[in-house]
């Protein structure tokens, strides 16, 4: 197990690629705080999943957007757990809304789960991993925030590029001790994307190369290696994960 009793908080893992990213660090060794907002009953299967993999796992419902929520979160893991090895800031939502319908609440929400949600759950966490000198954070982004465009998500493709940017950042803010990097993610396969109209799905599935969307194991596998020490070389690195899309 090549992350034996590390302790990782994945935010927005009761679900899509936060519950596979859980499952597969449990996998590599580490015990798991499962971050939620609401679901709390797919967050406790997700923790007895964890568990019956011999590790142990504690949900925490948050809202990553709310400061002292945050705070809360960070404080209850470290008092169960002892420490904070890996952050997985995954949590994240989009309003697939035309330009002219938006709302400002809907932008104002977008960002603040997307992007304020990356900023205060990483200030919090580094606290804990500065006094050991250790740690990793990795940041779930977007194809979104580089080279794809939807115009029906404008707010969401703004958020991951400014996760990007704040991957970056925080990577050069928490050197040397505390790597930092960031996957960006193509289509993959989850609840949220299910919704999408079928022609839509049909569509986007041609432009990719490999002609089919990502399984959200896929993108936790690449998660695994950035938390290992497979990637002890690698800070402020955007790894695009989309199956080749032009």
């Amino acid at each position: 197990m090549k992350l034996k009793d590390k302790v990782a908080l994945v935010t927005g893992a009761s679900r899509g690629i936060g519950k596979a990213i859980a499952i597969r660090l449990a996998q590599d060794g580490c015990h798991v705080v499962v971050n939620y907002i609401k679901e709390v009953t797919q967050a406790n299967a997700v923790v007895k999943t964890i568990e019956k993999l011999g590790r142990k796992a504690i949900a925490i419902q948050a809202d990553v957007a709310d400061e002292k929520q945050v705070k809360a979160m960070v404080e209850k893991s470290l008092a169960f757990f002892g420490q904070i090895d890996i952050l997985v800031n995954n949590a994240g939502i989009v309003f697939d809304v035309p330009l002219f319908e938006r709302t400002v609440e809907q932008w104002k929400r977008t960002m603040e789960v997307n992007l304020l949600g990356v900023f205060l759950c990483s200030k919090y966490v580094a606290y804990a991993m500065k006094k050991k000198k250790t740690g990793t954070i990795i940041n779930i982004a977007s194809t979104n925030g580089i080279h794809t465009y939807h115009p029906d998500s404008i707010d969401y493709s703004a958020t991951k590029a400014g996760v990007i940017n704040l991957t970056k950042s925080l990577a050069h803010e928490l050197s040397p001790f505390i790597r930092v990097n960031c996957v960006a993610p193509g289509w993959v396969d989850t609840d949220m994307n299910k919704e999408l109209p079928k022609d839509y799905i049909k569509k986007e599935t041609e432009h990719v190369y490999l002609k089919r969307f990502a399984k959200p194991e896929e993108m936790a596998s690449v998660v695994s290696f950035l938390a290992s020490e497979d990637a002890s070389y690698m800070t402020g690195s955007i790894l695009v994960v989309d199956g080749g899309y032009p």
